[in-house]
């Protein structure tokens, strides 16, 4: 996940949601939520970004290491977040729906499918996240582990313009 600032077209596009809310609703967010893309680089956002506006990709998970090596705070339940292609443009709105923490081999088949990448697969999901796991583990400091813990959230997507 590459966390974003807050951009001018990022602000517009916020504004483009909250005017697309009742005023009451509206006036419940004062703040502009986090805006990230999915992965560690561009083509991954991309990628990731049009599986979420596509409606396949509903579930995602990093490394509880990186939020404590970043300082960063989990995402909790009722999040929005501003989800950015590869080129840091606005693409849609989630709010995060469930967390669980759990060790990387105890996440299942139903995790992985709801993921919605590759073939949907644990098996094909496992794959994928040890090689992205281990990119992330090495920038961090941490040794690639089977019961590393993970953030393991739901999402739905809120809007998109």
């Amino acid at each position: 996940m590459t966390t974003s600032p807050k951009s001018p077209i990022i602000e517009a596009y916020w504004q483009s949601y909250l005017q697309s809310l009742p005023a009451e609703k509206a006036a419940a967010y004062p703040e502009i939520p986090e805006a990230w893309g999915f992965g560690d680089g561009s083509e991954l956002a991309d990628e990731l970004g049009a599986l979420v506006v596509a409606g396949t990709k509903t579930a995602t998970c990093s490394l509880v290491w990186e939020y404590e090596v970043m300082g960063d705070r989990v995402p909790q339940v009722g999040d929005l977040s501003i989800i950015l292609d590869g080129k840091e443009n606005p693409m849609c709105i989630i709010e995060t729906t469930e967390i669980t923490i759990r060790p990387y081999n105890e996440v299942d088949a139903a995790f992985a499918y709801h993921e919605g990448e590759d073939d949907r697969t644990l098996a094909s999901w496992r794959k994928a996240h040890w090689h992205f796991f281990s990119r992330t583990c090495k920038v961090i400091g941490k040794e690639l582990d089977e019961s590393m813990p993970l953030v393991c959230e739901r999402f739905k997507l809120v809007w998109r313009n």
